[in-house]
């Protein structure tokens, strides 16, 4: 394709796009109207209908949930292709020669150790409780999921990459991650045959407020959660390996 032929597409592209902005922009409601339709059935949906006290939860997991996991998935395929293209060098250095070196490596100061240790509980059990409490109160299973899977990473901080690679099994994790999104599927497939609809509520609502409601808003919450929480572990352990083992094999050499 010419450059004057790729213009001429770009221009053509530009000039659409541009004209539906127009359309959509003045067909907006003005500024300070108190007609707001969405708002008010995104609040009608997750208070009368799904019994759920945080609005936007039951908004990502009832009136858009196909679009949550379509994001879930996009997380879990970056999973994928980070095992794919960054693989474990030790199948290049032998096992023992990194193992030495691991030995060798500095550790940070003991005071930093000893916060970090003493962090590592605490954090954990913020993030279980922002994925618990996701359908009540502000938070969800994406939130909490970022801070779990970055809660294990205080060990790199406190004790170095030796401490970490020791207390992560990441074959685990690499299941868990693969529960997470396929648990999603299975539930959003049994809501398609018992529902009638992908991801229809197939569970007991509760009571508003209750620990134990919201339908499966509150499961597909624990489900990314889980999701979330070992994609990050497992994207951040293969970056780490990387860059330790890189360093090592530099330095055997």
């Amino acid at each position: 394709m010419s450059r004057r032929l790729r213009l001429a597409v770009f221009g053509l592209g530009a000039v659409l796009t541009g004209a539906l902005l127009v359309i959509a922009f003045t067909g907006l409601p003005e500024f300070g109207t108190s007609h707001h339709p969405y708002g008010d059935r995104a609040v009608h949906t997750a208070v009368d209908e799904q019994k759920t006290s945080n609005a936007v939860s039951s908004v990502n997991f009832d009136q858009r949930a196909i679009d949550t996991m379509g994001e879930e998935f996009i997380l879990f395929t970056a999973v994928i292709g980070t095992l794919v293209l960054l693989r474990e060098l030790r199948r290049e250095v032998e096992e023992g020669e990194v193992e030495t070196e691991l030995r060798r490596s500095p550790r940070g100061l003991s005071s930093t150790a000893y916060l970090t240790y003493a962090m590592l509980g605490v954090t954990t059990l913020t993030g279980l409780y922002v994925v618990a409490h996701g359908h009540l109160s502000p938070g969800g299973g994406f939130q909490g999921g970022v801070v779990l899977g970055t809660a294990i990473h205080l060990l790199y901080v406190g004790g170095g990459y030796r401490a970490i690679r020791k207390a992560r099994p990441l074959h685990l994790y690499e299941i868990f991650d693969a529960l997470g999104a396929g648990g999603f599927v299975v539930l959003g497939l049994a809501g398609a045959i018992v529902g009638g609809d992908l991801l229809a509520n197939v569970l007991p609502l509760g009571a508003l407020g209750d620990i134990l409601s919201a339908g499966q808003v509150e499961l597909l919450n624990a489900l990314v959660g889980l999701e979330v929480a070992s994609a990050v572990i497992v994207i951040l352990a293969r970056f780490l390996e990387q860059y330790a083992e890189v360093r090592i094999q530099g330095t055997a050499r």
